[in-house]
């Protein structure tokens, strides 16, 4: 009877080491990086009040890609970029270069951008930078090495795929603050502290990939230096912490939030802030994730179902060609060239475009999480209503993803108006119409539903 019950013991052992050494659910994974710093000096995006390129690099900038492969053997592609966003142009041509060459599906890659605001300008300048044309063929350079980069990466994370298990938990920081209420401090002021992490862990329990998000800009510097921002030290500070792991960072909806205390001025006794506060959020972050990834975890099975889908949100009324020409008169070079754009656009159509074509993805990992990533500057009131709905625990909600077209307000934003409201999409024909919202949960809702897995 003994040996028999040894044998049992000896084959369940066995069976469980192999299904480890195959990862849990069958899971591959693979991962890989490369760094995007632009070569020589680059106007930056972000901020207009700058008046001339970078003058160097305070970090490198990277594109990260972690390629999954559940046990049907689909593999699925998530990419982090150091950088402020990119336009539908650019993102398409990633995609349909990622479709062609590895035979990946647009809903199997998904990009996201930090957000940071020391990082270069892509494709075409945006209303407030004041390019000349040699600076412009500087970007349309850089933009073109970009393309390469980000393409070769997703290939190098497919071609590294090796068994893993894939866990999951979150954690929380104070980094972000509604920042509406900067302006007026009678403004509700809601932000969401959630720090979510997926942890990629190979045969022997090595970690792999970190994957950590949180909702704040990438502001807390403000000069013309090259540079992660606080996402960036809250990085390499992971890499530093779990070496031979590759550690990235997802945006969440933090339109309306910001990193402070920050220091924006030029007072030479308070510049040392800026770099401090940004190094220290990135700690603060690093810390947060830390803990998550010593902690228990929840082990994330199988399959990975994915959908994307666009979803037509209005305008509320466009401009006439009599106010557009009007607003070239203006003396902001921002509304100037904005207006100009939108007049080349009802010449060349004959009309203004009358919806905004919205990207919304939705990935589900078996029953255990969800993963929503929406395009844009999305503000948090999105990530705090789509968790309640799909599950505090088990949902992770991403802006400034695939593209960022511009500010996303919620209904309440919207109505509140400012910036966020709407004041900040120069490059837009008009302010979105008060459906916004409910179309976006909406469509959200409709690939949740459509990626669930049969009970």
């Amino acid at each position: 009877g003994v040996s028999w019950r040894l044998l049992a013991a000896t084959l369940v052992a066995g069976s469980l080491s192999a299904a480890h050494a195959q990862g849990a659910a069958g899971w591959k994974a693979g991962v890989a990086k490369v760094v995007i710093t632009p070569a020589g000096p680059i106007w930056m995006a972000g901020y207009g009040a700058r008046t001339k390129p970078s003058e160097g690099v305070r970090q490198d900038l990277h594109a990260k890609a972690l390629a999954l492969q559940d046990e049907t053997g689909v593999n699925t592609v998530l990419v982090t970029l150091d950088l402020v966003g990119i336009k539908r142009e650019l993102s398409d041509q990633i995609a349909e270069r990622c479709r062609r060459q590895f035979g990946l599906p647009r809903d199997r890659l998904a990009l996201n951008f930090s957000h940071t605001h020391s990082g270069p300008v892509t494709g075409r300048p945006p209303p407030y930078a004041d390019v000349n044309k040699e600076q412009e063929e500087v970007i349309r350079r850089y933009t073109a090495e970009l393309l390469d980069k980000v393409v070769d990466v997703v290939g190098r994370s497919i071609r590294d795929l090796s068994p893993a298990t894939l866990s999951f938990e979150q954690g929380l920081a104070a980094i972000g603050v509604n920042r509406r209420r900067v302006r007026l401090r009678a403004l509700p002021g809601p932000v969401d502290h959630d720090v979510p992490v997926l942890c990629v862990r190979g045969p022997n329990r090595e970690v792999r990939a970190i994957v950590a998000g949180y909702a704040c800009h990438a502001t807390s510097l403000g000069d013309y230096q090259i540079g992660g921002d606080w996402p960036g030290f809250a990085q390499a500070e992971l890499e530093k912490r779990h070496a031979g792991a590759t550690a990235m960072f997802v945006q969440g909806c933090g339109a309306d939030s910001n990193p402070l205390p920050r220091y924006q001025g030029t007072d030479p006794a308070l510049l040392h802030y800026s770099v401090e506060m940004a190094a220290s959020f990135g700690k603060v972050l690093a810390a947060a994730v830390d803990l998550v990834v010593h902690g228990k975890m929840k082990p994330i099975g199988g399959p990975l179902r994915t959908a994307i889908e666009p979803v037509a949100i209005p305008y509320q009324r466009l401009p006439t060609r009599e106010e557009l020409q009007t607003r070239i008169k203006d003396k902001g070079l921002s509304e100037r060239r904005s207006a100009e754009r939108l007049l080349a656009v009802l010449d060349r159509d004959g009309r203004l475009p009358s919806h905004l074509q919205y990207p919304v993805q939705v990935w589900q990992f078996g029953s255990d999480l969800l993963f929503v990533a929406l395009g844009g500057e999305v503000v948090v009131d999105y990530s705090l209503r789509l968790k309640a709905q799909h599950g505090w625990d088990r949902t992770w909600v991403a802006g400034y993803s695939n593209e960022v077209p511009g500010y996303i307000p919620s209904l309440r934003v919207l109505k509140e108006g400012g910036y966020e409201g709407g004041d900040a999409n120069r490059d837009l024909p008009g302010l979105f119409s008060a459906a916004i919202e409910e179309m976006i949960v909406e469509k959200v809702n409709d690939l949740v539903g459509r990626t669930r897995l049969a009970r």
